[in-house]
Order: structure tokens, then sequence, then C-alpha cells
């Protein structure tokens, strides 16, 4: 947002205000964890000693205070659900999950619900059409502002919002409205079709392929050129000076880059959801390992192109719009997928499960080329998204592991057209972000 010098002080002091409720909330909720073994609800932090009489509170509008106790009981409550989780299922004492932190970063984000009395109004101001968030009387004692205005966006109806948050992000500030929107009608798919999805950072951001033979290509080239530019860029303006160093440059092309990526991971999921709507597909497989990016070390050139790459904020983003149309989502385990030969009838094993002797029939030539057993050469990362949706198939019925059920055929893995996620200029064909 751009607004005047004082309005955007006024928000990095309630911004501070909320990091250090935040964080006193959290202290008491960590004292009745550790004393009595007692997670807390919005309700008890609200009430509790050291928190109601906590000048912090005071100094925030009464509903933001309560909204930021409420961001801190629901860590709790995902605390709790996480260690439910883990005692149900066993995992392994590396993956425990640890009780909410506190937080390090200088501010935290203003929630202003759009109900009760402290709700943002619209108000004339000059003939211009403003928003209006109080700022309870604290602030009109201490500072003699009573309220912020910022002007009301022209092109959405505010009748729909449900809650306005200001969220800090690299030195600046974002308004983001939160709304319900309707749910989309007339979607007709067919659950038994399925699409499986390998999601890589080379040359294909994902590689589908379906049950009706279709298949899907999207370029990951642009992102990684992106994610290039600003590497190159962060590394020249920090060329002689300390590891810590940070200014508000690199902020600006922090925000310019962190846009970039997420306009891509949504064209790239519409993508995804697009091809599954015009086949009348009414399952997405996405293959995933957990902990994919933990310690991985594939060298520090390699580490920046793979680490960088939000799939995993691509895979939730397909989630979210499979659960809006009414389609299933599903992950499965991917290991082996990609040196797995699908044509040769290979059948994955599950990680940490493979069978003494199991060698794949074919081999990865180089990147993204892949020849099986018997020399016919395919797209790599094609067969293994042919993989994932063998490997799902298996694992929902078992016993058809000796039957190989639904191979794919080869056209299907050699023939495909990669689509861009921008257009090239002059170029409006090639566009993919519709």
């Amino acid at each position: 947002m751009h607004l005047p010098k004082p309005d955007l002080r006024l928000l990095d002091y309630l911004g501070v205000q909320a990091k250090r409720l935040y964080n006193t909330g959290t202290f008491v909720a960590r004292q009745l964890f550790f004393k009595r073994g007692k997670i807390v609800s919005r309700f008890d932090l609200l009430y509790a000693d050291g928190v109601r009489d906590s000048i912090h509170l005071r100094a925030m509008p009464s509903t933001t205070a309560q909204q930021t106790l409420l961001s801190v009981s629901e860590a709790w409550s995902s605390f709790r659900e996480l260690r439910n989780v883990w005692f149900k299922e066993g995992c392994p004492p590396d993956r425990n999950p640890r009780p909410p932190a506190y937080l390090e970063r200088d501010v935290f984000k203003l929630a202003f619900p759009n109900s009760g009395g402290g709700k943002p109004k619209i108000v004339d101001v000059d003939g211009k059409r403003m928003l209006r968030f109080p700022l309870g009387q604290l602030n009109a004692v201490w500072f003699g502002v009573r309220e912020l205005l910022i002007p009301a966006p022209s092109d959405f109806d505010l009748s729909r919002v449900r809650e306005y948050t200001f969220v800090p992000q690299n030195g600046a500030w974002y308004l983001e409205l939160s709304y319900r929107k309707p749910k989309p009608t007339g979607v007709n798919v067919d659950r038994t079709l399925t699409l499986a999805c390998d999601l890589g950072t080379s040359a294909n951001l994902v590689a589908a392929v379906g049950t009706d033979e279709s298949n899907l290509l999207i370029d990951a080239r642009q992102l990684k050129a992106m994610n290039q530019g600003y590497n190159r860029l962060v590394a020249r303006r920090k060329a002689g000076k300390s590891q810590e160093y940070w200014d508000t440059y690199l902020d600006r092309l922090t925000r310019k880059r962190n846009d970039q990526m997420r306009d891509g991971i949504n064209k790239a999921a519409r993508l995804v959801l697009n091809h599954c709507l015009e086949r009348g597909v009414g399952t997405v497989v996405v293959g995933w390992n957990p902990g994919i990016k933990n310690r991985i070390d594939l060298g520090s050139r390699e580490n920046q192109k793979f680490v960088q790459m939000p799939l995993a904020r691509l895979k939730d983003r397909i989630r979210q719009l499979c659960e809006e149309y009414g389609l299933v989502f599903t992950v499965q385990e991917e290991s082996y997928t990609s040196v797995s030969s699908h044509l040769d009838g290979d059948t994955p094993p599950v990680y940490g499960q493979k069978p003494d002797g199991w060698t794949p029939s074919g081999r990865r030539m180089k990147r993204g080329l892949y020849r099986t057993a018997r020399s016919e050469k395919i797209n790599a990362d094609l067969n293994g998204a042919a993989n994932i949706l063998q490997k799902w198939q298996v694992a929902r019925n078992p016993a058809e592991i000796s039957l190989q059920p639904d191979r794919r055929g080869r056209p299907c893995l050699t023939t495909a057209k990669r689509v861009r996620i921008w257009a090239l200029p002059g170029n409006k064909s090639a566009s993919a972000s519709r």
C-alpha cells in the first residue's frame, strides 16, 4: 500500500504491539502447557493474568487484539492435533511436533473483522470513498489519532468481505481482503478418470498423465530464470558486505520476486484444473515425498534452484482448486517413480520396502529423456507421472499388482506440447495465463 508516512509509522507501531501481545499470549500458553499440561483457548488467554492487564492489549483496537490472541490459540490447536497424530501413528522422534514458539520478526499482522461495533466502515472524505479503521480510545489519548483512513477499492463489493488484514511483508504493508466465493456451478466430472502430476524444478514445473491417455507439460524455465535473476541481483548488491546485510532495495527486489512466484504458481495450478475440467477428469493425484527439501545436498547451485521453487505451495494451490470445484485430490508417495520404466511393466516400490534384487528395467539417459529396456526413448517426466499414477492404482488395490492394470501407451509418454505460464512477447498463442 502507498500511504503517507505518518500512517505507515502508525501501522508499524500497531504491528509491534501485535507482535508483543502475541508473544505475551504465547508465554502464558507455554507456562500453562509445561506446568499443567493444558492447551489454552482464546478466552483462556483473553482473561489470563498477564494478558488482560497487558499494555500491549490496551494499545490495540479491541477486535484486533482479540484476533491476535485467536492466532495464538489456533497455533496451539494445530499443535494439539499434530501431537495426536504423532502419538497415534508413531512418527520418528525427529518429527516430534514442538510447542509454538515466540515470534522473532519485528511486527505481526493486524486483523479487523468486518462485523461488530468496531468493524471498518466506508466513509466519504472530500468526495473520495475511504475505508475507516477505528484505532481505539488509548491511541486517541496518546497520539490524538482515532482512525486510519485508506482509499477503498473501487472494483470490489466490500459487503462480501469477512475480514481485513494488514500483512507486513519485506518492509511493506499489504491489505488482504478475506471473502467467501460462491461455489462454481455446472461442473461435470467423472471421478473414475484420474490425472497424475509429477512436480519438478528443471524443464517442467508439472508433468501430468491421465487415465484418458491425455498429458500435460507446464514449462518451469520462466520461473527458474526469474529465480536466477533475483539471486544474481542479490549477490551483486551484497558483494563485499556481511551475510546479514539487507536494505530497502533488497526488500523491493524480494517483493517483486515473491509476486512473480505467486502469480506463476497460481497460473500453473489453474492450467492443471482447466485440463481436468475440459476432459471431465474428476480425480487429481500429486506425487510427493514428505520432507523432500529437508537436509538436501545437491551442491550450492542446485540447492538454490531446487529449494527456492515453491512446490509445496503449488501442491496446496492445486488442492484448493480441486476442493473448490468438487474434484478429488490425493497425494501419492513417489519414491522410485523417476527410475522405473512404465512401458516395461515396472511397479515402483515404496521407500524403505524395496525388494531384494529389484532394479529398474530402463534408465535415464539425460535430463528429460528416459530409455526403456527395448531402447524406446520417452519423456522422463511423463514417465515419472505415469509411474505415480500406476503406484496410486496399485496402492488402492494391492491384489492387482500382478495384473499391471492400465498401462499408458508410448504416444502418451512421448507426444506432448510444453505450455508456457506466460506468453512470450508477440506470441499470444503460447500464453498459458488463462
